[in-house]
């Protein structure tokens, strides 16, 4: 279609009700006497709020349509499925997300039935762990949801941001994920769709479930009926059932999902292979031959081992046995992992570092764009601060030895990390000369760096070089001290933009 003159686009702004009038007549006053562009109208009216970018790319195709759904403006997609589309939305000063069935989808009875009953069910539940649903739109040409708007990221995208989550930051998040379960249990309705792009993380690290619409398939009047698969989405539910010799809806097969949402979370990758062919997918192999999760996470609590097992049991006579009870041994185990670190294994090797999980149950941005590197020699305290700091989004290089690290800085390359964080607690001086050369070397010394050091080792404390881009932290340390620490250092540092990291 041919592109609008910069009067027909903010004339169509106007006229489709996106803005007032005065506001875009005023907002192209401001633009003046030079000559104006279609893209100096389009900057000046996105740059004024007057239109995002979803609502410009709408505008130049001719779309008449779509602006609104109800007295709900869509303002940007933040979502799309086979199935249905989400909008960020607004009416009046609230946001909202609104859920549209696609297209194709409208004129078939059963997935418009699905559909409606999604929502039906959705503004039965109202629970801080699940989205709530706030009004059902059953307009056959055009239905929508209106859901609450939560703003964050899907725990796929945290998982596949932060690699292996910290093992008490999984159990609370799973925890609050059987919360919402066992809500809704009491009221009937199962998920049935367990997944982590199902569940949402607000920026205040809650998890909160979404997309109860193949819940709202189950049929509870008829507990004969075999498990069966009427979409893609039922196929891993449906062939667990049929593999274990249990009826369609089984409240334990929530379980099982979620003990493989706990494990993709620990290992960085799920349980069962994801794959999209059909005959895998019903293969009940998939759900006996799991690899034990301490291949993907050494040294993890046995407490959180034994979960696993109880949650992901193939026999459903041995697996835990509904959402609530899930949400309990979930606790316990939190409780016990609150009770058990800080004691040092057998050969002393747990370190300090790791003993303390309280600050790491909410995951945040602070480290995202910063890359940090470690130089240690022992793995396991490695381990734990590679984890911590994993948790918090800052990306972990690590070596064991100090010269590498220097020579890993050319003069006139790019720096491989933002800050380096040395370790004396084993290396000694050959940490602390590091340290120091890192310091006074011209193509280093501007850039962050950390002495890790014994409270004893006094000769390395006097020495270690001072000033606003050096810290030294004494051992042992808490993780927010070292957390503090790399804030402190890292004032003024630019972030790495995205996928250059």
């Amino acid at each position: 279609m041919e592109q609008p003159t910069p009067e027909e686009f903010a004339r169509r702004i106007g006229d489709l009700g996106l803005a007032e009038r005065r506001q875009v007549d005023h907002a192209m006053g401001e633009l003046g006497g030079t000559e104006i562009t279609l893209d100096s109208v389009i900057k000046q009216m996105q740059r004024r709020g007057l239109v995002t970018t979803l609502q410009t790319e709408k505008i130049l195709r001719g779309d008449r349509v779509g602006y609104f759904y109800g007295d709900y403006k869509v303002l940007y997609l933040i979502g799309a499925g086979t199935f249905a589309r989400v909008y960020r939305a607004s009416k009046g000063d609230e946001v909202f997300a609104i859920k549209v069935l696609r297209k194709r989808f409208r004129d078939e009875p059963k997935e418009m039935e699905q559909f409606l009953r999604e929502g039906s069910m959705g503004l039965k539940l109202r629970h801080p762990n699940i989205v709530s649903i706030h009004e059902v739109v059953a307009d056959p040409r055009n239905p929508f949801l209106v859901m609450e708007f939560v703003e964050g990221q899907t725990l796929r995208e945290l998982v596949r941001l932060r690699g292996k989550l910290p093992p008490k930051l999984a159990l609370r998040l799973i925890h609050e994920v059987a919360s919402g379960l066992a809500h809704a249990a009491s009221m009937g309705i199962s998920h049935r769709d367990l997944k982590l792009s199902n569940v949402l993380i607000s920026s205040d690290g809650k998890a909160k479930l979404v997309d109860f619409g193949l819940a709202a398939l189950s049929d509870r009047k008829n507990p004969e009926e075999i498990a069966d698969c009427p979409n893609a989405r039922a196929i891993d539910y449906a062939a667990l059932e049929r593999g274990t010799g249990v009826r369609k809806d089984d409240p334990r097969s929530d379980v099982f999902f979620a003990g493989n949402m706990l494990y993709h979370m620990l290992a960085g990758e799920p349980a069962l292979t994801e794959t999209r062919d059909r005959l895998a997918r019903l293969n009940v192999s998939r759900f006996q031959e799991i690899k034990p999760i301490s291949q993907f996470v050494p040294g993890i609590p046995g407490v959180v081992t034994q979960l696993l097992g109880k949650m992901m049991e193939f026999n459903p006579q041995k697996r835990i046995q509904s959402s609530a009870a899930l949400q309990a041994e979930v606790r316990k185990a939190i409780d016990i992992l609150e009770k058990g670190p800080g004691k040092a294994s057998a050969d002393g090797s747990t370190p300090s570092v790791g003993e303390h999980y309280d600050d790491d149950d909410v995951p945040t941005d602070e480290g995202e764009g910063y890359v940090v590197m470690l130089v240690e020699s022992k793995a396991a305290l490695q381990n734990a601060i590679r984890e911590r700091l994993k948790s918090r989004g800052y990306r972990v290089l690590i070596t064991q030895d100090p010269n590498r690290a220097l020579s890993r800085f050319e003069p006139g390359d790019d720096p491989p990390a933002d800050c380096v964080i040395f370790s004396a607690a084993e290396l000694g001086t050959l940490a602390l000369e590091a340290y120091n050369k890192f310091a006074s070397d011209e193509h280093t010394s501007e850039i962050p760096s950390i002495l890790l050091v014994d409270r004893r080792q006094a000769r390395i404390i006097s020495e270690a070089r001072r000033g606003p881009r050096r810290q030294l932290l004494a051992l042992p340390l808490k993780v927010r001290e070292l957390r503090a620490g790399l804030i402190k250092v890292l004032t003024g540092t630019q972030r790495r933009p995205a996928g250059t990291y």
